[in-house]
């Protein structure tokens, strides 16, 4: 499907209607039973009992936000890898910048510096040195080289995973739980700060790539093509990967490490509306925001009154996703 401004529009107000509804049906089920006239009632002002007005504003809301921006951070990010990289594998930890971002987040928590800020800078701090290395790796001559790029981005990634198991080794029971619950992507401390201090970086990241969206296009026809129609090819590689980075970084300092996101969404939207990154990004933007959304909700849901991390549910539906694509598809991507 060829983008225009008509097709996006209808298809952005669609998937904003979507997330809506994802929203609704999180703020609705949940542990605590609150009915939709309560829901509707909280929204518009209403008065309510103060238990369901802390479940809805303190609990429930903050992590439905912070789960929406997460997933429309990380499905961004997935789509322009998959663009940028021509491989239909990339996904926004495919650099090892999720690795470097975990590592540093896991430092704060063994160092006891478990608030908002220390935690933010330390795995920001981690993901930008992890994207400064592997860019400086893969840069010869001049070019990066997608093969180089990932490869360094994986051997990277290992490094840093055997970081994180020396120090979930050694630290203390207390500490434990808290580090491997944030590793497989935990949103249980979801706060209004979080979702306001991430809010800018994924509108902001969303917008700076939406505007790289034919750059995008000629890409995925190749960086020679590229070239000759006059396009500064590392020049905007750069761009794209500094852009989708940061992003992915802040994200990742916020809410832990969440598989799948990334992979499933871009392919899904690309499935249905075709390769043209103008319709493709913003899609996977709004799509990933009601996927993460949803499976946030069945965390919270499926062995109620337990709580599990989304990360879990995110890695038990992007397996079986992928065997069942590869069978039906096999290398058959673009």
């Amino acid at each position: 499907m060829r983008a225009t401004p008509t097709k996006v529009s209808i298809t952005c107000l669609a998937l904003l209607g979507f997330l809506v509804v994802s929203l609704l049906l999180g703020l609705k089920l949940g542990t605590a039973s609150i009915g939709p006239a309560q829901v509707w009632a909280w929204l518009t002002g209403g008065k309510l009992p103060y238990a369901t007005e802390v479940i809805l504003g303190d609990l429930r809301m903050p992590r439905l936000l912070l789960a929406a921006l997460v997933g429309a951070g990380l499905s961004m990010s997935g789509a322009v890898f998959q663009g940028v990289l021509r491989n239909p594998l990339a996904e926004p930890f495919i650099l090892g910048v999720s690795g470097g971002a975990a590592a540093g987040a896991v430092c704060a928590l063994l160092l006891g510096w478990a608030g908002l800020l220390p935690l933010a800078l330390m795995a920001f701090g981690g993901s930008l040195a992890t994207i400064s290395l592997v860019l400086a790796i893969a840069r010869r001559r001049g070019r990066m080289e997608t093969s180089t790029l990932i490869l360094t981005g994986v051997m990277i990634n290992a490094f840093f995973t055997a970081v994180i198991m020396f120090v979930i080794s050694t630290t203390t029971d207390q500490k434990l739980h808290a580090i491997l619950f944030w590793l497989y992507g935990d949103l249980s401390a979801a706060r209004l700060q979080q979702v306001w201090l991430l809010l800018p970086v994924v509108l902001g990241g969303g917008v700076a790539a939406f505007f790289f969206g034919r750059h995008l296009n000629l890409l995925s026809a190749g960086g020679m093509a590229a070239a000759t129609l006059g396009m500064a090819v590392e020049r905007v590689k750069l761009i794209l990967f500094l852009i989708v980075s940061l992003v992915v970084g802040i994200t990742v300092s916020l809410s832990g490490i969440i598989g799948f996101v990334g992979l499933m969404v871009p392919h899904l939207v690309r499935m249905v509306l075709g390769h043209d990154h103008r319709l493709l990004l913003p899609a996977s933007t709004l799509l990933g925001a009601s996927f993460l959304v949803l499976a946030d909700t069945v965390a919270r849901t499926i062995i109620s009154p337990t709580s599990l991390p989304v990360g879990v549910v995110t890695a038990a539906l992007g397996a079986p996703f992928f065997v069942l694509l590869l069978a039906k598809r096999g290398s058959q991507w673009w």
